[in-house]
């Protein structure tokens, strides 16, 4: 790469572009414009004694040399994906967050953590082991970014006990809901725990001694432990060591009271550390801490091996709470020598050790938001509305007629999942007209009604395909048992192609009508998930348009068989053609803009890590593109420096439902480009998963697109927005100023209530 250049050595011609050095370097040069077509002689590869050949140029072509793109231009993935964690912890800590959404947030935190530790920091660790180099754009050692990524959890964890500790604790104790230890319990509250101890904990408790004779137990991933130092009484007889597993099967908070007076919850791991005179009789309990490992939950299957990937799969999470451990929580009041005993037994490093103050594990107040019937203290809850277009009274319209006057454009959870992409499934099941159904799933629920469907389909004799992702991370034993159970159906299950996921979300229906044969799809932006369609904001796209039928109708032939197509019609296909057709487009702007036009590009995705793309809109922006990003989690893109991005705005939305829609702009006016798919810019979408855009040509539906990426970008807009040294800003700080809440906003506009 050459040496980076600073703006300041640098000069922009009339279309705001940089100049090349030679031009930048004379200040009095004029410019000159430039001549339609140039030939420029370059040298064959034949012998020396061949004609020279003449390549033509296109004039306004810039080279990588006329761009600054200096080496740290690149914000490290890993704390881009806390800084993302952080500010879901500020959403809990805002107590403009009603009280027990607050909770809710917490627990959001500590679990986002727990998946960062077990897949991002174990995948550091396992590299750094292994002496791999680093990867990515920032090039940080990698022993460097896994001490900068232990200060800065240090750092949050101790903000989140906090908030717990001093703030939300506190103020649901005021609201009648109390999270209360074993000292605060009356007598009589008291002697109805030690009943349910003795009956419903005590006999699935296991107490494991640990001395010459029985070696230390192995701590299985995530689960909550208690460390007990013990001593026989009387003489001077040595310290003893046990673990105690607090049970899974019961739950983490014990309901001490339910009634008109109020919520009273006792921690288990309280309630049993105040009973450990009935799992070791006759010791003294000199010291009792709470403490939990996380290990690596990356499997390793060997798709090229293993001739059965589900049986393969199995075996690999059999063995996943085996991983080598990765993270260490304790109690802050732990002694040295107990930690000491840990560590050591636990073959970790005193770098992997959390010291948490308060509760460990708070991801568990899930169960006091799902408990506490109070929704004065919660979002206000609201119906998703049937799409206008699908709306018919009080029968449901089918799906069907309506497609085939014009496409749908459906955006959860404003609009109704179960009334649009579950209605199209299961009239296509109920249909006899259906001839066959092909449809992907990444993620379901455990009583899938679209699961229902396809095995009702099935059994009434049609011909149903269904591509099962086992390998959607943390969701393969669901989805392991949803393949077996299709194809005990009579449905044909596939798992996709070697070495690559498939996370694309389409079906297509295929159906008799006259003498002809036509295809209906859906494409979307998140999964086949009614229970998360009501938290997860995303956009679907039914349609009967031929050439999206034939194009889904050749993305099945490659997921099924052995096709090999990489080009298609209204499509593009990771990992061949996502990148390279969002590039392409990136590049026509930039042209418009070297031109003295008017050009923008707006995405809206997950994450941006990829460095081909990153760099593509580094040098768009210097072309002169106006540049909006609406960036969920990580952002490796500086946005703001001079020279090199200050055509480029980053900003995040984080609140009530999680944004997850992938949306894509290019263009300013009405022949803009609109496309919207399962693809988010990084290594693993564009490289190593089959992904799927489909543009969107529908006017109304471009307008909605529009407006949403719009909205999200205005300055009344609350969000939170990135500078070029990587740090977020929260845009709400101006209490003069009113703010728009995004989602709140498109609630109202959609379903027609305030929330």
């Amino acid at each position: 790469m050459n040496p980076p250049r600073t703006p300041e050595t640098r000069r922009r011609g009339p279309n705001g572009r940089y100049l090349p050095r030679s031009a930048a370097a004379d200040t009095a040069a004029e410019v000159r414009p430039v001549e339609p077509v140039v030939e420029v002689a370059v040298e064959s590869d034949k012998v020396a004694d061949s004609p020279v050949e003449f390549v033509e140029i296109e004039p306004d072509a810039p080279t990588d040399d006329q761009y600054y793109l200096p080496d740290d231009r690149f914000l490290n993935r890993e704390m881009s994906w806390l800084d993302f964690n952080a500010r879901v912890l500020a959403l809990a800590e805002d107590p403009g967050t009603p009280l027990l959404e607050r909770a809710k947030f917490l627990a959001i935190f500590a679990s986002n953590l727990d998946e960062f530790y077990m897949v991002r920091v174990a995948g550091l660790k396992r590299r750094l082991s292994a002496g791999l180099p680093v990867r990515g754009g920032d090039r940080s050692p990698l022993r460097q970014q896994i001490e900068t990524i232990t200060e800065r959890t240090a750092d949050l964890v101790t903000r989140h006990s906090a908030c717990f500790a001093d703030e939300v604790r506190p103020k649901l104790a005021a609201e009648g809901i109390e999270v209360v230890s074993w000292k605060e319990l009356d007598a009589p509250e008291q002697g109805r725990l030690r009943t349910f101890f003795r009956e419903q904990v005590f006999p699935v408790l296991t107490p494991l001694a640990v001395d010459p004779a029985h070696p230390f137990p192995y701590i299985s991933s995530r689960s909550l432990n208690l460390a007990v130092a013990l001593r026989y009484p009387g003489g001077d007889h040595p310290e003893l060591f046990a673990r105690v597993k607090v049970p899974d099967n019961v739950p983490r908070f014990v309901t001490v009271q339910n009634d008109s007076r109020g919520v009273r919850f006792l921690p288990i791991e309280d309630l049993i550390a105040n009973h450990l005179d009935q799992l070791f009789p006759g010791m003294q309990t000199l010291e009792t801490h709470a403490f939990r490992v996380t290990r690596n939950a990356e499997l390793e299957v060997d798709e090229d091996r293993d001739e059965d990937l589900l049986q393969a799969l199995e075996r690999e999470l059999a063995q996943r709470r085996f991983g080598p451990p990765v993270r260490l929580e304790v109690a802050a009041s732990i002694s040295d020598h107990v930690l000491d005993l840990l560590v050591r037994e636990l073959d970790m490093d005193s770098h992997d050790v959390l010291r948490v103050p308060g509760l460990l594990d708070l991801s568990a107040l899930w169960q006091v938001f799902g408990e506490c019937d109070r929704d004065d203290l919660k979002d206000r809850p609201f119906v998703p509305a049937t799409h206008p277009q699908l709306a018919d009274g009080e029968v449901p319209r089918s799906v069907f007629n309506r497609l085939r006057e014009s496409d749908i454009l459906v955006h959860h959870p404003y609009h109704s999942f179960s009334t649009s992409v579950q209605r199209f499934i299961e009239q296509a099941a109920a249909d006899p007209n259906v001839l066959a159904i092909k449809q992907t799933l990444y993620r379901t629920s455990g009583d899938s009604p679209i699961v229902d469907a396809l095995v009702d389909a099935a059994a009434a004799g049609k011909q149903v395909v269904v591509l099962v992702e086992v390998k959607a991370r943390f969701d393969e034993v669901a989805n392991i048992a949803w393949a077996r159970t299709l194809e005990r159906a009579g449905c044909h299950v596939v798992y996709g192609l070697v070495g690559l996921k498939t996370h694309c979300k389409t079906a297509l229906v295929v159906r008799q009508e006259g003498n002809q044969l036509r295809r209906y799809c859906h494409i979307g932006t998140g999964n086949y998930h009614p229970k998360t369609a009501r938290l997860y904001e995303d956009f679907g796209m039914l349609t009967a348009d031929p050439e999206v039928g034939a194009d889904v109708t050749d993305l099945f032939n490659v997921l099924t068989g052995y096709s090999r197509q990489t080009t298609f019609r209204r499509l593009l296909v990771a990992p061949h053609g996502v990148r390279k057709g969002l590039l392409e487009r990136v590049e026509e702007q930039a042209k418009i803009a070297r031109a003295g036009g008017e050009a923008l590009v707006q995405f809206k995705v997950n994450s941006l890590v990829d460095e081909e793309t990153t760099d593509a809109l580094y040098r768009a922006s210097q072309d002169g593109v106006r540049i909006d990003l609406i960036i969920r989690g990580m952002c490796a893109l500086r946005p703001g420096v001079p020279g090199l991005s200050e055509n480029i705005r980053v900003r995040s939305i984080v609140g009530r439902f999680l944004e997850h829609s992938r949306i894509f702009r290019f263009g300013t006016g009405d022949d803009s480009e609109y496309w919207m798919g399962s693809a988010d810019l990084m290594h693993r979408n564009l490289d190593r998963r089959v992904e799927a855009l489909v543009r969107v040509t529908l006017p109304s539906a471009r307008d909605e697109i529009r407006n949403v990426l719009e909205l999200s970008m205005t300055d009344e807009t609350e969000g939170w927005d990135l500078d070029g040294d990587g740090v977020w800003h929260r845009n709400n700080s101006d209490p003069g100023r009113p703010q728009t809440h995004l989602q709140a906003a498109l609630l109202r506009r959609v379903i027609g209530k305030k929330s």
